[in-house]
């Protein structure tokens, strides 16, 4: 009996925060996170409902998370680019909610785009700029939660170096490489699971593969060539407003070519996840932003909520419009 109670003693004192590094207990930080876990809770109900082949998209979203943003972030700490609070969940050095919240970005901008008449690499382009537009609101909020000179997380830069709110611009571009690299293995391995008819191995073995390939491709030169044209530039340059610009054209072009043509119909229950990821992620960043009184950083935040927004709007009218084919014309 005595070893038990001073088992949970010795419990009741490693989840004591005030005594205890690995957990800060703040809880703007918590809020944010509990948001964040339910969207994954919702996202998994919303994959098992309307997804074909759930249990190879479920697998994506894990592989994502644990094979490919989890190792990248951590790989980012080592290197002394930025580094994490302590959150309630943590995968090493990195809060869970971090790579969870990029996955659900994918994951819902791949399927929004899905409705759209575009091209495979189009879907790669808006699943990029959603990840860029995204980020623009949570950077700024995130580097001004610091409480006790304790972060939510914090950029290490060098004096000078170009930024946005104190996070380097390549950030945000980096979000766009994250993404994309992410949708563009997605795509490929769910093209691989359809050419092998569905097979239940072959859904198995996609997911892992391709986000060690994204992975491969994030840590490659090509990203630094995409963020800051490396090895002719170095970070930290103006450059890098330059390539973040040519990544919001490429948005352009692909909604240039959308022009609201859609394959089908618009069906708001199949397409939920898109509104409901991002309409609760923006509205609880506005809404942490009145609260804290940032209204500098909200004030930077409404545009990019309201191009993505307006993209939403735009397709969802567009959808709503186009007439059903008869079935039997």
């Amino acid at each position: 009996m005595n070893a038990i109670l001073e088992f949970l003693k010795n419990m009741y004192s490693a989840f004591d925060t005030s005594k205890m590094e690995w957990f800060t207990a703040i809880p703007e930080w918590i809020i944010m996170d509990v948001i964040v876990l339910l969207l994954g809770v919702f996202t998994v109900g919303f994959i098992l409902k309307h997804e074909e082949h759930p249990k190879s998209v479920l697998l994506e979203i894990f592989c994502f998370i644990f094979l490919y943003a989890s190792i990248y972030e951590n790989m980012a700490q080592v290197m002394g680019w930025y580094g994490f609070g302590k959150s309630l969940v943590m995968v090493f050095n990195v809060p869970i909610t971090v790579p969870l919240i990029e996955a659900l970005f994918t994951y819902a901008s791949i399927r929004f785009a899905s409705q759209l008449k575009i091209p495979k690499w189009g879907v790669v382009v808006l699943a990029g700029a959603f990840g860029v537009l995204g980020d623009l609101t949570l950077d700024p909020l995130a580097l001004a939660q610091e409480h006790g000179g304790i972060g939510r997380w914090s950029w290490f830069i060098a004096q000078g170096d170009v930024n946005i709110f104190g996070a380097p611009v390549y950030n945000y571009m980096g979000w766009f490489l994250l993404c994309g690299y992410a949708a563009t293995f997605i795509l490929l391995g769910r093209r691989w699971h359809e050419k092998s008819g569905y097979n239940r191995v072959v859904g198995i073995v996609y997911p892992p593969v391709c986000f060690l390939g994204a992975l491969a491709a994030m840590c490659s030169p090509i990203s630094s060539f995409l963020l800051w044209l490396g090895p002719w530039f170095s970070k930290g340059g103006k450059i890098e407003y330059v390539m973040l610009g040519l990544s919001f054209a490429a948005f352009a072009v692909v909604l240039l070519l959308w022009r609201g043509r859609m394959k089908e119909t618009w069906s708001v229950k199949s397409t939920a996840i898109f509104p409901v990821v991002f309409g609760v992620f923006y509205a609880s960043n506005l809404l942490f932003d009145c609260i804290a009184g940032r209204f500098d950083i909200l004030l930077f935040s409404l545009p990019w909520i309201v191009i993505h927004g307006g993209v939403y709007l735009w397709a969802y009218l567009a959808g709503k419009k186009k007439k059903r084919v008869p079935l039997h014309a």
